[in-house]
């Protein structure tokens, strides 16, 4: 298994995420607040009332988001079906969209014009290579912004020790300590 998006010899050439859906309460409302919140641009919408994939009624507008270098965040609102809810087997902090900015002072930066919008924002939370802050969209989805502080050498070692982790992991089912490192420049 390799990170290298060039592998060789595989079928599929990726070219990078077209763009991640989840839903929203409200259309409308989660436009206007990533763009005063992130300050991401609304490109486009779709709306139907039977879906293109499965033919079934379900009347829903798709709203797509500009996230920067050509990442695109999108939601589905969904009038007819029931409450949108989250999955209450998976802790809060799992599932979440994280989107990088460019440095430290950018990411305090964003803590504080958050801050300011009156939603509450934890952190800075210091991941050995890189930091970040955490809080929630309208929808409840958690968000976290992230500036990255590795150094070339970390993210080499990190590469380096992710198959053995992920087969200590698969084993025992208990943290692998490869890279302990990273946290104790926080301590």
């Amino acid at each position: 298994m390799t990170s290298d998006h060039s592998k060789t010899g595989h079928p599929i050439k990726l070219g990078g995420v077209h763009h991640a859906a989840y839903r929203c309460r409200d259309a409308k409302e989660t436009v206007e607040w990533y763009d005063r919140v992130l300050g991401m641009e609304y490109t486009s919408a779709f709306s139907e009332d039977k879906v293109p994939s499965t033919g079934e009624h379900d009347p829903y507008m798709h709203v797509f988001l500009d996230a920067g270098n050509g990442n695109v965040l999108a939601f589905f609102e969904l009038p007819t079906q029931p409450e949108m809810g989250r999955d209450g087997n998976t802790p809060v902090w799992v599932q979440h969209l994280a989107f990088k900015v460019g440095s430290e002072e950018e990411l305090l930066a964003a803590k504080k014009h958050i801050e300011s919008e009156g939603i509450d924002v934890l952190g800075p939370t210091h991941h050995g290579i890189f930091k970040s802050i955490y809080f929630f969209d309208p929808n409840g989805h958690r968000i976290e912004l992230a500036a990255d502080i590795g150094t070339p050498e970390q993210y080499a070692e990190l590469k380096r020790v992710a198959m053995p982790m992920l087969e200590e992991w698969s084993l025992t089912k208990k943290a692998p300590r490869h890279a302990d490192w990273l946290h104790s420049a926080n301590e």
